[in-house]
């Protein structure tokens, strides 16, 4: 893994991850973590699906080395993105972005 700083990473509340994982259960996942593990390129990808959209699964293939737990910690932490759920091999993530258009940002519960 490389050597990135660290980002926030913001506190969510158990309604707004409840909200998360609903809005996330039709979602497919747009990247994938393999044998590599995490990489920049991997870091990098997770990054611009991020900044296009707020919520994203990542699935964590058979042939990765790191358990899905830690592939979530590592992610969250590159990124500075919230984990919302770790399901089976499956990892949604979410990050604020204010720079996104009103109707496509995510309205989370208070």
């Amino acid at each position: 893994m490389s050597k990135t700083k660290k980002k926030q990473i913001p506190k969510l509340i158990g309604k707004q991850v409840r909200f998360l994982r609903g809005l996330g259960h039709h979602l497919k996942p747009l990247v994938l973590v393999g044998r590599e593990e995490i990489t920049d390129k991997l870091i990098s990808s997770v990054e611009a699906v991020l900044n296009t959209r707020e919520l994203i699964k990542v699935k964590v293939q058979n042939n990765c080395a790191m358990d899905r737990k830690e592939v979530a910690e590592a992610l969250s932490s590159a990124c500075g993105a919230a984990v919302a759920q770790v399901l089976g091999r499956t990892i949604l993530l979410y990050r604020e972005n204010p720079d996104l258009d009103n109707d496509k940002r995510i309205k989370l519960p208070s």
